[in-house]
């Protein structure tokens, strides 16, 4: 596809991130009284935009010039969502993660991966529906693809590189906690950008359980324990990995500073 035809699509993406930019800020003043139920919404409404601008951008990906345009557009979308979605994980990888130090409830954890999964299903159906509709020329014979196969190589190379990937993600978004939010974004996009450059045509270097269902439901349907262990158990393992070293570093630093 040309470049000159993925206006429509990023006007369509325009559009999603708008109303789910809306709908975040209604939330925050008529629920502040129902912080779980705020919390619940929030998150589901940043998933589903993650979820459903990535479904477009996938329809994307054979758009010329390659691999630059699809690269870019992964760069400037994950900066976007970086800067509307404050606050939000919209991966349950990133929300397991403070579980390992204690510092949330496994309740509350358990309502933003409920609500994550909700917005990965919501996001896919809305997605067919505007498909549907054929709006843009990158929606003709969507609806008829079925598994896309992301998996492009055997499955244990395929799990291996979804738990890498995940390893260094995480890794990274504990590095820059506490850079400025205006850096920080841009860092995270050019990790991401780098990571779908080197992987994505192996798996599609997704490391993310939610979205990765979202993408590829019916490689679920059709392979459940396959891509079950690809794509949700690899990148948890890894967040396990890495929280596990990361407590064990901290936890060294600090008998070390009470040594000295």
């Amino acid at each position: 596809m040309a470049a000159g035809g993925i206006w429509k699509s990023l006007g369509l993406m325009a559009a999603v991130v708008a109303t789910v930019g809306l709908c975040r800020s209604l939330a925050h003043r008529r629920l502040h009284k129902h912080p779980r139920l705020c919390s619940f919404l929030l998150e589901l409404l940043s998933t589903f935009q993650v979820c459903a601008c990535t479904n477009e951008l996938s329809l994307l990906g054979n758009t010329e010039p390659r691999p630059h345009t699809a690269l870019t557009l992964t760069y400037g979308f994950t900066v976007l969502h970086g800067l509307t979605l404050p606050g939000s994980t919209c991966n349950p990888c990133g929300t397991l993660q403070p579980l390992w130090g204690g510092r949330t409830s496994v309740r509350a954890r358990g309502l933003k991966i409920g609500a994550q999964f909700v917005a990965a299903v919501l996001a896919r159906v809305f997605m067919h529906f505007i498909w549907r509709l054929e709006m843009a020329e990158s929606h003709l014979g969507a609806l008829t693809q079925g598994c896309g196969n992301p998996m492009q190589t055997t499955e244990v190379q395929a799990f291996c590189i979804e738990l890498l990937f995940s390893v260094v993600f995480q890794l990274t978004i504990l590095q820059v906690e506490n850079i400025k939010p205006s850096y920080r974004v841009h860092a995270v996009a050019l990790l991401i950008t780098m990571l779908v450059f080197a992987g994505g045509n192996l798996t599609g270097a997704i490391f993310n359980p939610a979205l990765a269902f979202s993408l590829h439901p019916h490689c679920f349907y059709d392979r459940f324990l396959t891509y079950s262990l690809v794509y949700w158990i690899a990148p948890c393992l890894g967040t396990v990995l890495v929280a596990f070293v990361w407590k064990s570093f901290l936890g060294h630093q600090k008998t070390l500073k009470s040594e000295l």
